[in-house]
């Protein structure tokens, strides 16, 4: 086998660096959010072809110097001016016709942000939240990419207390059920969802304005050093 000299940043040179076909590396991101109602996924709409105007993940490719998560990270902020705190890789999508363009593999990653207005940016035209049971088509594989993202939430979500990330920092029980139900795909009792809840003794003891009608329903905060504490000690088991 021959081998060529290979010129990498900061003026390395590398030998033994083998001729053979190229593959390039994309990271695409699947990016939740909760408006209170609704779980949503962002999609931009690409203003370039292939598949122009067509609704995709956000993502792109992978510059030498970057790690995967670091170019989905500049990515997701170069196409929608957001910046994701959880980010979660999931499985490698590498089918060799994926990408008409030529051969491209993605590694993708879903994220959690607070809810807020976006602006398409860079390459894409357009960016807009959809709710994640009323999602157009998308371009490339990237529904099957969403499909696996929402998989791989609903299993973190079991070991993980990433709800919190997409939840305000102050929220009531109700809208914290509401977004388990969203992401579990199965309603609970009220009563039962909240003792367990309390059991998990991570969140923060409720509070009511004074003077407020008891209709009005109590807030909650997450206390993330207990939570800290809870996976130290290894009880993060969040399974109803």
């Amino acid at each position: 086998m021959a081998h060529s000299f290979y010129k990498f940043r900061k003026g390395e040179v590398y030998a033994h660096c083998y001729k053979h076909p190229q593959a390039a590396i994309t990271a695409d991101c699947v990016i939740f959010s909760y408006d209170g109602k609704d779980l949503l996924v962002l999609l931009v709409r690409r203003g370039q072809e292939p598949f122009k105007d067509c609704w995709a993940l956000p993502g792109g490719f992978v510059r030498p110097e970057e790690t995967v998560e670091e170019g989905a990270r500049r990515e997701l902020l170069e196409e929608t001016s957001l910046t994701a705190e959880y980010m979660e890789q999931i499985r490698v999508f590498s089918n060799p016709d994926r990408d008409p363009r030529q051969r491209v593999v993605t590694v993708p990653f879903f994220a959690l942000v607070k809810h807020s207005p976006v602006t398409g940016g860079d390459d894409a035209a357009e960016a807009k939240w959809f709710p994640v049971d009323q999602m157009p088509d998308l371009a490339f594989d990237h529904k099957d990419i969403f499909l696996e993202a929402k998989e791989a939430l609903k299993r973190s979500l079991y070991f993980n207390p990433v709800t919190f990330d997409l939840l305000p920092e102050k929220f009531t029980m109700p809208q914290l059920q509401r977004l388990y139900e969203l992401i579990l795909g199965h309603k609970f009792d009220r009563r039962n969802f909240a003792r367990k809840m309390n059991t998990l003794e991570i969140l923060d003891s409720p509070e009511r304005p004074s003077g407020t009608p008891s209709r009005i329903a109590s807030t909650f905060s997450f206390n993330r050093d207990k939570w800290y504490y809870m996976k130290k000690d290894g009880s993060t088991n969040f399974e109803f």
